[in-house]
């Protein structure tokens, strides 16, 4: 017999750095402040998240942006509707290749502070002289299919007129792995979330060639996932929950606390790394290589209403690049489970925040290509790009 309280509410995570907003909640009180008992439970993968909330063994989970759509469309393993009730934070992604891909890349013009152009339009060079040689295919690494990696990684691979299923070969690996697999020459790149990108740097096996923040701007990557039936089940559990992961945000946010919070997240039962692998995202000073100076880069964010509230916007263009990429046919009615899913109304409930807080971004999205996103035209979007890559 279950000796869980009405108050306990058991989350997994995965070890990365925008998990913050969980473990600041569990470990400095923000979360006992609403009578919330946060259990924290550390997974090795994002498949392995997707299984166990769908089967009951979360309550709520760290989650790819993407994944609760794709879990609420049917097109993954194990679906279940769910919803998102609020977003962990902007940014915190970039791709990191190997120093010998990067060499090529220096040869061929890649820009040094992380333009996606000039680095894109490099490996695209990088990439059409190893053909000419006879040479394999680049591996990269991406921690899900239904991830913004994957999104971002072939978005600016096809913006440099690169295909991502022909020219490259795209593999699955959990983020802590990826690092070693680069290091022994499994993969030649790969994109993920902090602070495994700063780990290969540090250890002079990988470059930075670019970053989420450069390709989408103020873009969207972890959300709170929760299945539809239990957020029905448990609204005010799920509303104070809210709540605290708010609270957690601003002070997570708050630079000033960062040698803190690096020092919590990376002992040895959340991410388990030197807490300086950890610093150079939260406070903004990204090396993008070794040698390199610290850049003041806005690398991923934390605090703020628009950090938080689900926006339809981020929703319809994960949903966009399902269609791109073949993992789902277009269908009118799939827009209203994407809007369901991607809504503010748990956010808002939680929050008291009115209907015209934030539903939608002050600016149209926008990308590094300058490619306009209509989120009221997903069909036409998607379309365009068959006349591209």
């Amino acid at each position: 017999m279950s000796t869980r309280s009405s108050d306990t509410v058991i989350a997994g995570y995965i070890p990365l750095l925008d998990s913050a907003l969980l473990v600041a909640a569990a470990r400095l009180g923000f979360a006992e402040e609403e009578g919330i008992d946060l259990q924290l439970v550390r997974e090795t993968s994002w498949a392995n998240i997707r299984d166990r909330i769908s089967v009951g063994h979360f309550d709520v989970v760290h989650m790819l942006g993407p994944m609760p759509i794709a879990a609420s469309l049917n097109i993954t393993s194990l679906a279940v509707p769910m919803r998102v009730p609020m977003a962990l934070g902007l940014g915190g992604n970039a791709i990191t290749v190997s120093c010998a891909i990067w060499d090529q890349m220096s040869a061929a013009d890649a820009g040094e502070e992380g333009d996606p152009a000039s680095t894109g339009a490099a490996l695209a060079q990088v990439i059409a002289e190893r053909k000419t040689a006879g040479g394999d295919p680049l591996r990269f690494g991406v921690v899900h299919p239904f991830s913004g990696h994957a999104y971002e990684l072939r978005y600016w691979l096809a913006a440099a007129g690169i295909d991502p299923d022909a020219d490259v070969e795209i593999t699955v690996l959990p983020p802590p792995l990826m690092p070693d697999a680069l290091a022994v020459g499994q993969i030649d790149g790969y994109c993920v979330g902090e602070p495994w990108n700063t780990a290969a740097v540090h250890a002079g096996t990988g470059r930075i060639a670019t970053f989420k923040e450069a390709i989408w701007p103020a873009s969207p990557e972890k959300v709170l996932g929760v299945t539809e039936s239990w957020a029905e089940r448990n609204p005010d559990r799920l509303d104070r929950l809210v709540r605290s992961l708010v609270r957690s945000a601003e002070w997570c946010g708050n630079k000033e606390n960062a040698p803190q919070l690096a020092a919590l997240l990376a002992s040895a039962e959340f991410l388990d790394c030197p807490a300086n692998l950890c610093l150079p995202a939260l406070t903004d000073q990204m090396r993008l290589s070794k040698a390199g100076p610290a850049l003041d880069i806005p690398f991923m964010t934390f605090s703020g209403p628009l950090a938080h509230c689900p926006r339809l916007e981020h929703g319809l263009w994960f949903y966009s690049q399902m269609v791109r990429w073949g993992q789902a046919g277009f269908n009118a009615a799939d827009l209203d489970i994407v809007r369901d899913t991607f809504s503010s109304a748990i956010y808002r409930r939680a929050c008291g925040v009115g209907e015209q807080s934030a539903l939608r971004q002050p600016q149209p999205a926008r990308f590094f290509d300058q490619t306009p996103f209509d989120p009221d035209a997903i069909e036409a979007y998607v379309e365009a790009f068959d006349l591209k890559v």
